[in-house]
């Protein structure tokens, strides 16, 4: 790819690469990890999140220099296959399909959430919106419709105006005691916590898919990829702070799909409630759509190599791979119906866990990027992904 695009110029500049990713990450980020992060690591809960923006900051790093140096767009899939690594390359392909399923539903779980929690109705109303939500997103994939840079700088600025005015007002009535719980986990909740945080920080791969768009592709992939994991974890460490202290931290838990809705009602009542609602949407819909639309290519591409069947590579009229696309949008909708929002977000991060952990141990392997970057990377990454297991497990 590299040789036959080594012309092209991209047309995503440093803010739409910046905003790509910002989305992809806190598209469902915070509004569905919240409770369950607070849950597990209690008063510590920022910690968990600034953990696993250090692991997240390592793995982009890595990213960015694997990408860079074989200078071609793809992905752990891409790497892995033109390492030699075919095997474990569609094993990697199959657990990252997997991980974007996950994300998906989750993400379309909190968007019904959030909807149905602001206008109310019966108890079914939820489900529907979030298979609905999935439903339009694949539409929209099916009629060919990319991601529109423009739309998403918007999207991020209004959605992170939003997060950071509810901070603000939360941190304005700052008390250290709010943030305490009945039981306090420890040290150990902390990491079991940060281990549970990791799909919050999905989405900046999906940066190396666009890699041929972007205007001086190496100097923006190597810049704005970290700014872009900064920018989230920022805004993760004090939404974690903030909204404890308008809503107590025992509601945050036993609320936590809708933390935030709660939050900005308890902060501004009805348009406090409605403004939280239309970040939550647009944050949440926004990543349904860009991660159907990466996901279904990244199920082309391992088709084409013959790793799925060949069905995945089969492209409408509108140019989309359809039967990827209506897959994964319907696995999705499955497991946004039948999954709960803890379970999704653990399962997701497992999945992340595993590919973060394997991108830095790439990186390492092949002497790209700082190592005293990338090998602590990759052990935080896969330690945190025994923490989880073990936790899954009952052992901690």
């Amino acid at each position: 790819m590299s040789g036959r695009d080594s012309g092209r110029t991209g047309t995503l500049g440093p803010t739409a690469v910046w905003a790509i990713a910002v989305g992809g990450m806190v598209g469902g980020g915070i509004f569905s990890t919240l409770g369950v992060v607070i849950q597990n690591a209690g008063q510590w809960a920022a910690l968990s999140f600034l953990l696993g923006g250090l692991v997240a900051l390592a793995t982009g790093h890595s990213l960015a220099a694997l990408t860079t140096d074989s200078d071609e767009a793809g992905g752990i899939y891409s790497f892995l296959r033109d390492l030699g690594f075919q095997r474990v390359a569609k094993w990697s392909a199959w657990v990252l399909l997997a991980g974007y399923v996950l994300t998906c539903a989750v993400y379309a779980y909190t968007f019904g959430a959030y909807l149905a929690d602001a206008l109310g109705g019966p108890s079914w109303l939820a489900p529907a919106m979030s298979t609905g939500a999935i439903i339009a997103m694949a539409a929209i994939n099916l009629r060919g419709a990319g991601q529109a840079a423009g739309v998403e700088i918007g999207i991020v600025v209004v959605k992170l105006a939003i997060l950071a005015a509810l901070a603000a007002f939360g941190l304005s009535k700052f008390d250290a005691a709010a943030l305490s719980i009945s039981e306090q986990p420890g040290f150990i909740g902390v990491i079991v916590g940060a281990a549970s945080v990791f799909m919050a920080y999905e989405g900046f791969e999906l940066l190396a898919y666009d890699y041929d768009e972007m205007k001086d592709r190496k100097r923006t992939m190597r810049r704005m990829v970290p700014v872009a994991i900064g920018s989230a974890a920022l805004i993760y460490v004090l939404v974690c702070l903030a909204v404890p202290m308008l809503t107590g931290t025992k509601a945050v838990i036993e609320n936590g799909e809708v933390a935030l809705s709660n939050a900005g009602r308890a902060a501004l009542g009805l348009p406090g409630l409605i403004a939280v609602t239309i970040a939550a949407a647009l944050s949440t819909a926004s990543a349904i759509n860009a991660t159907i639309f990466s996901s279904a290519r990244l199920a082309e591409e391992v088709s084409q190599d013959g790793a799925l069947p060949s069905v995945f590579d089969n492209r409408n009229q509108a140019g989309a791979p359809q039967w990827a696309v209506l897959t994964l949008s319907g696995l999705a909708i499955l497991l946004a119906l039948i999954g709960g929002l803890d379970a999704l977000v653990s399962g997701a991060s497992l999945v992340f866990l595993a590919v973060f952990g394997t991108l830095n141990a790439l990186a390492v392997k092949q002497n790209v990027g700082q190592r005293w970057i990338t090998l602590p990377g990759a052990a935080g990454a896969f330690s945190a992904l025994l923490v989880l297991i073990a936790h899954f497990l009952g052992v901690i």
